[in-house]
Order: structure tokens, then C-alpha cells, then sequence
């Protein structure tokens, strides 16, 4: 199935940006997280929505697959700008996750 791999990778970034934004709130100055937490909500939901797209067997999904890349290094970017291991691991999926879609649109 041409979508496993994307689908395994949105799970996972999906999972991390989650994670993250929680993480970010328990940090001591949340006020300087902010930006990280509102991207890793933003990214979880494009991601969320891809990944039941492509459930579905929909065709015509190029445009937000090439959306999902966009809002991915997004917060990848921004997540790589903090040193917490919870942040660098999200910057991490999110880079796997743009590598897989970029598979997909191969």
C-alpha cells in the first residue's frame, strides 16, 4: 500500500507534536513556549487530517500533502530552537514526516 509509510509517519509526528505541547507547558517559562506549543497543535491537526484522508483512499491529495510539508518544517524549525528533549524529538519526527511525504509525492 502505496500510503503505509506516509500513514506510520503522520501517527508519529502526530504523536510527538502532542507530547511536545504538553511538555511545553510543565517548562518554567511557558510564556517563551508559546509559539512551540501553538505549532505543534497546528502541525498535529494537518498531520491528523492527512492521515484520515488517506484512509480514505481520496485521490486527490497532493495539495495537502504539500501543506502537511510546509506546516511540518514549520515546526520543525521551531521546535529545533529549543534545547528540551521533548522539542528536539518533535523537530525530529516532523523532519521524518516531511522526508515520507515527499516519498509519497515521488
Amino acid at each position: 500500500m502505496r500510503n503505509e509509510k506516509l500513514i506510520h509517519a503522520l501517527g508519529n509526528c502526530i504523536n510527538h507534536c502532542n507530547y511536545c505541547a504538553d511538555a511545553c507547558l510543565e517548562e518554567d517559562d511557558v510564556k517563551k513556549m508559546a509559539t512551540c506549543i501553538r505549532t505543534d497543535k497546528v502541525c498535529a491537526e494537518v498531520c491528523s487530517t492527512l492521515n484520515q484522508v488517506l484512509a480514505t483512499n481520496y485521490k486527490n491529495v497532493d495539495g495537502l500533502v504539500k501543506y502537511c510539508i510546509e506546516v511540518c518544517n514549520d515546526c520543525a524549525d521551531e521546535c529545533s530552537k529549543h534545547e528540551h528533549d521533548h522539542c528536539q524529538e518533535c523537530a525530529k519526527a516532523c523532519r521524518h514526516c516531511v522526508d515520507a511525504c515527499r516519498t509519497y509525492l515521488a
